[in-house]
């Protein structure tokens, strides 16, 4: 070992010179980073905190870690892109944890046994006016609840839910878990009114004696396209379309059916077509695979189901059922554009599913309100808009309209809310330090491929709206969380407990992790360069932030 030179001018220098032989140029330190799960999760779960719970079979501690920042794991496990998969580190290894097969289990799990939420244990005295029943607005008001707030939501729907009702279809999200995940939320003490159309927002404030509000209405409105000869032939917009089914009342659209855009609305209205009797169903979108706004898993799950997909086309003419389509060409930008080459195409009907928007037009009347040009609400960093008191989120607010965005706006419009009432401005809390695939050493962790969802036969597919995906078993969830790394933070794994040469790390206790005793320790590094999650860093000696635990 190469000896260190001591810093004579220290006194605990000059105290490991009498005692400890060579002198310490480092020392070892405890600390917490931030998993990548967790950092690219829009909701803002603790997601390794609740892995860890289900991983020992703790399942209502894990459900009750999951519902403090998301109170509707059931639908999330359903219907999430699940971004926090496409960041997890273990997929260098072999293959991302299925986090929300995990927590669709647990979801499961809290609704077949009836867990409630946690109620609040303070009244605070404030009143909140909820706008939207959707995503968005069901979040904000259990967080809001939780926070000790009285809150309402109005929906000018029959059910809660909003476009997660209306826009998914049931073989994607059963009807009786999203309304069980509802009710759960009502039953913390939410009041829910439907068939409640809000269009004076100031009146109704003020009828109401809410002392603020959170717009979150969603995007119920399909965005239009100017095609010649439009008029011609049979057409449907997406979410009108799927609207109908929901509500029992499908249209005729015939043999063939046609659906442009290239979204999950797109593939949604393509496979229900498909399971209304279409012998064909047919997508037509401008741009390549690559570069379409769908999720890869929607786009293989219309495949498998007899989808057609004609990538780079784009309609320029309609007579009756015959589309005049041009071929499109992706240039070094990823953008399409034209070739002059052109195509025909059959159709009975054509479905449009082009995006959707958000209609603002009741909130004409405020004063202060500002609009961006997409229609979208303007809000400060804290989700206030220009009249005070006023707060808006999920599709009112972001360009990116997805389920789980929403409830993340829910909660953080709730803390924003909450600080306001009490007079001032929500600050985000600090956050610990990224890690990254890099900074693992992984020793104890064999192969183990993630545990697939089973599904349903092909055929069963088809024949109705019956859920397609399952769910795991108790064995397969317990696995999957076990494939968790527990990156950036110590699970216990002792690994430093038994390396260290110097007996300089102590237990503490289960759930209570280690100490240093820098009596002890020498500063070789041999608990660092083992620990497998990167849950300790080797500081300088005279690092102020030990100084305290070298002193100790």
């Amino acid at each position: 070992m190469t000896e260190r030179r001591p810093d004579l001018t220290r006194p605990a220098d000059l105290h490991h010179l009498q005692f400890s032989g060579p002198l310490r140029t480092q020392k070892p330190r405890y600390l917490d980073r931030l998993p990548p799960c967790n950092d690219a999760c829009p909701a803002g779960e603790n997601i390794q905190a609740w892995l860890a719970a289900a991983q020992a079979g703790q399942f209502r501690e894990a459900w009750e870690i999951l519902v403090a920042d998301n109170p509707m794991p059931a639908i999330h496990g359903r219907v999430c892109y699940h971004p926090c998969e496409d960041s997890c580190n273990r997929a260098a290894m072999d293959g991302s944890v299925s986090i929300h097969a995990v927590e669709r289990f647990l979801g499961d799990q809290a609704l077949a046994r009836q867990w409630p939420l946690p109620m609040p244990d303070k009244n605070s005295g404030k009143r909140v006016l909820v706008v939207g029943a959707g995503p968005s607005g069901l979040s904000a008001a259990y967080h809001l609840r939780r926070l000790g707030h009285a809150v309402e939501i109005r929906e000018a729907g029959p059910v809660p839910g909003g476009m997660m009702h209306f826009g998914i279809p049931a073989y994607r999200l059963p009807r009786d878990v999203l309304e069980g995940e509802a009710r759960r939320i009502e039953a913390a003490g939410v009041t829910i009114t439907l068939n409640h159309k809000v269009e004076d927002i100031l009146a109704e404030q003020a009828a109401g004696g809410f002392d603020a509000v959170f717009l979150a209405v969603g995007a119920h409105l399909s965005k239009r396209v100017d095609i010649p000869g439009r008029d011609a032939g049979k057409m449907l917009d997406a979410i009108s379309f799927l609207k109908s089914v929901e509500e029992g009342e499908p249209p005729q659209l015939g043999r063939r059916v046609a659906v442009y855009g290239g979204g999950n609305t797109a593939m949604d209205a393509a496979r229900v077509a498909k399971r209304l009797g279409a012998s064909e169903a047919l997508i037509i979108y401008r741009r390549d695979r690559d570069h379409m706004p769908a999720h890869e898993a929607e786009a293989d799950e219309a495949l498998e189901e007899g989808v057609k997909i004609n990538w780079l086309r784009t309609i320029r003419e309609i007579d009756t059922t015959t589309f005049k389509v041009e071929v499109m060409e992706v240039d070094d930008n990823g953008r399409p554009q034209p070739t002059g080459r052109f195509e025909t195409l059959e159709a009975d009907s054509l479905i449009l599913a082009l995006g959707q928007d958000v209609d603002t037009g009741w909130l004409a009347q405020v004063p202060d309100l500002e609009f961006s040009r997409d229609g979208s609400v303007v809000v400060d960093g804290n989700l206030m808009t220009g009249h005070a008191g006023i707060f808006a989120g999920g599709d009112m607010a972001s360009k990116e309209r997805t389920v789980t965005v929403g409830v993340g706006h829910g909660k953080r419009a709730a803390r924003c809310v909450d600080a306001w009432l009490a007079g001032g401005d929500y600050a985000d809390p600090p956050r610990n330090g990224l890690v990254t695939a890099d900074m693992l050493r992984p020793w104890f962790a064999t192969d183990a491929d993630t545990r697939e969802q089973p599904r349903i036969e092909d055929d069963r597919r088809e024949a109705g709206f019956e859920e397609v995906t399952l769910g795991l078993d108790r064995e397969s969830a317990v696995f999957e969380a076990a494939r968790c790394l527990s990156c950036g933070n110590c699970f216990e794994c002792d690994g430093c407990y038994g390396a260290c040469p110097e007996g300089a790390v102590i237990k503490l206790g289960r759930g209570q992790r280690y100490r240093f005793d820098y009596d002890k320790c020498t500063g070789c590094a041999v608990c660092y360069e083992q620990c497998p999650c990167n849950a300790i860093e080797m500081v300088p000696e005279a690092d102020p932030a030990t100084a305290a635990e070298v002193t100790s």
